[in-house]
């Protein structure tokens, strides 16, 4: 399953708000600033150009029926539009079509060689009104979230009946974390007993089984999403989910993320994909750039004042971001709109959360916009047609070139400036490189260094790089990509030097053992937390956590803490008091400028080894931030 789940290039749909195809239905409301009356018709419509940009998959948000409570209000409304808070898993709401159209569709994705995933809410549904399976079964106990195990049978049949029924290939699992692994585990059987029990012909005059395919969705760290979506080791449960973590170090490299934080480069991406080694090794990351609860990439970089669409590094900043998602070992996920480069006029900035949904203009559907599809809806600039090639350029490289899709990567340089990767997989060797940065630089990369014997070729510009006297130079221009192709690899790979892990620091504030002094002449008085996303706290106040008074300002806590990246903030109780670390970024076992903090602007920090750590803060006498550490105990 892995190695066929590497090569997806799924396309997500936000139905209601993508292509309206039938003027008959429609529900006519939502959130977000789409007309909101897209359905299953316009997806047909959009079949081939879908099939134009290299895509090979579709994800539809959920189209299962989301009737109506009587004397319910606008917004209830607005979230049966969005489907997910259905009231009847086993029927397709009439608003988006009916059960033959589904079919239809389905079917004419086949044809074309594409796979079909729905959406499955398997954790919560519409209060009031949920219907019974055709087997009779009902979710059990509350409506969000159900209770487990005893909802699992319900929504085993749920998952069975619609590859059975219509001969979907697989699932994207909402809020995957709303069910336990155990069931998880039961549930991906019945995907897989369904699929195996379940065949169409394909685009190629085929019998073929369903994919079985299935994605969670869990927004967190990559620890969480191994609880609670991946499993063990040794009791795996799913196999995929997003990679929400590089997703946000990809934006925050190329644009900025929704809290205007950015400005990062290379080596912030490859301490992202780092992270991997943390996920079990029946892992298959999947990695998206925008989905339909995050603001699309266009207007973040207008938030971040960095380039509007009249730009031109508003599309040179857009392919980077696209061609490191093209270059990424695992599934990808591109949101409808973003290979040409939408946004949605007049929005940037983080609007009023008590007004903007009346507006549409929240940022969890801000990008739910109305889908912009060349030749049917709409007829592109001369830039959106231009990514958009670009985008159906890189989707026949990673099909054309196995060591995109599915190559074990080494990581060449990383640093402020640029990202090189060498990606290897059986008689395919690519060198990819990305500049993160706007000015023009020149790179120099010795033979033995990238693991060549012979000439690179540039796979999108058929340019040709000889080394001399062993070294290649090669010019990258701001925000430029290369896919080189490696002629002749060398049988030893790549030869890279392993670089040196600080995890201790110097002086009192690495010291684990201080005693804590009385609070009498301290600059603050308030207890401080070390508040973050723990497995122990999940963002809570909790004691073992709590700073101590060691004197001289410094505060210090110890905690044994599980190898992994982590995201925080240093705060009182009532939040009242933030601290965070100036750029973001602190350097374990070195000394970090400390700086007032707020909302969004969480220090993220990646701790290589379980063990004990002390968090010092450091404060003058007037009770401002001075300096932090981090350090491994002794």
């Amino acid at each position: 399953m892995m190695e066929k789940s590497n090569h997806l290039r799924i396309y997500q749909i936000m139905v209601e708000s993508f292509v309206d195809g039938d003027p008959n239905i429609g529900h006519g409301t939502g959130y977000g600033p789409s007309h909101h009356n897209g359905d299953l018709q316009g997806i047909i419509d959009s079949l081939d150009y879908i099939q134009s940009l290299g895509m090979n998959t579709i994800w539809m948000t959920p189209i299962f029926e989301s009737a109506p409570i009587e004397g319910q209000d606008h917004w209830a409304d607005k979230l049966d539009a969005t489907g997910y808070f259905a009231t009847d898993f086993f029927k397709i709401d009439p608003r988006f079509g009916t059960l033959e159209k589904a079919k239809e569709l389905v079917e004419e994705a086949h044809k074309r060689g594409m796979y079909v995933l729905f959406d499955g809410v398997f954790g919560h549904h519409k209060e009031g009104l949920i219907k019974p399976s055709p087997s009779g079964l009902l979710p059990s106990g509350s409506n969000n979230p159900v209770d487990y195990p005893e909802s699992e049978d319900f929504y085993s049949e749920v998952a069975a009946y619609w590859i059975s029924e219509l001969k979907i290939d697989g699932w994207r699992l909402d809020q995957a974390y709303q069910v336990p692994t155990e069931s998880w585990i039961n549930i991906r059987k019945a995907v897989d007993n369904a699929s195996q029990n379940t065949t169409y012909i394909n685009n190629k005059g085929e019998q073929v089984n369903p994919l079985g395919y299935m994605v969670a969705e869990i927004w967190n760290n990559e620890s969480y999403i191994t609880e609670t979506g991946y499993g063990t080791e040794q009791n795996p449960a799913l196999c995929s989910a997003f990679d929400f973590p590089l997703r946000f170090r990809v934006a925050e490299t190329f644009a900025v993320n929704e809290s205007g934080v950015g400005n990062k480069g290379g080596d912030w991406l490859n301490e992202g994909m780092q992270m991997h080694e943390l996920y079990p090794s029946h892992a298959s990351p999947n990695l998206m750039l925008g989905n339909h609860d995050v603001v699309r990439f266009g207007d973040l970089l207008q938030r971040g004042d960095i380039a509007e669409p009249s730009d031109r590094n508003y599309w040179l900043r857009h392919k980077a971001a696209l061609s490191f998602q093209a270059a990424y070992t695992g599934p990808i996920t591109l949101y409808y709109g973003d290979e040409i480069g939408d946004q949605v006029d007049g929005f940037s900035n983080k609007e009023n959360k008590d007004t903007c949904a009346i507006k549409g203009v929240c940022d969890d559907h801000i990008a739910r916009s109305s889908a912009k599809i060349h030749g049917l809806t709409a007829t592109l600039t001369p830039d959106q047609l231009n990514l958009k090639t670009y985008v159906s350029e890189l989707m026949t490289l990673r099909i054309e070139n196995p060591a995109l899709s599915e190559g074990v990567r080494t990581n060449i340089i990383a640093n402020k400036a640029v990202y090189v990767d060498h990606k290897q997989a059986e008689n395919n060797t690519i060198l990819f490189m990305v500049s993160t940065q706007k000015q023009n630089q020149t790179l120099s990369l010795k033979a033995e260094q990238i693991g060549s014997k012979g000439n690179l070729v540039d796979l999108l510009t058929n340019q040709e790089f000889s080394p001399i006297e062993g070294i290649y130079t090669i010019p990258l221009s701001n925000f430029e990509s290369r896919f080189l192709k490696i002629e002749k690899p060398n049988p030893t790979g790549p030869k890279v030097e392993a670089k040196e892990i600080t995890l201790y620091g110097t002086g009192f504030m690495a010291k684990c053992d201080n005693p804590t002094m009385p609070i009498t002449n301290a600059p603050i008085k308030d207890t401080l937390y070390l508040v973050g996303d723990f497995s122990d706290s999940r963002w809570g106040h909790k004691e073992p956590r709590s700073y101590q008074y060691k004197g001289n300002g410094i505060y210090q806590v110890v905690i044994n803490e599980k190898r992994g990246p982590y995201k925080m903030q240093y705060a009182t109780k009532d939040w009242g008091a933030q601290y965070t670390v100036d750029g973001l970024s602190p350097k374990l076992g070195q000394s970090n400028a400390l700086i007032n903090g707020g909302y969004g602007q969480d220090t993220a920090i990646y701790l290589p080894e379980d063990g004990n750590y002390v968090w010092s803060l450091e404060f003058n006498p007037q009770g401002k931030p001075k300096s932090m550490m981090v350090s491994k105990c002794k």
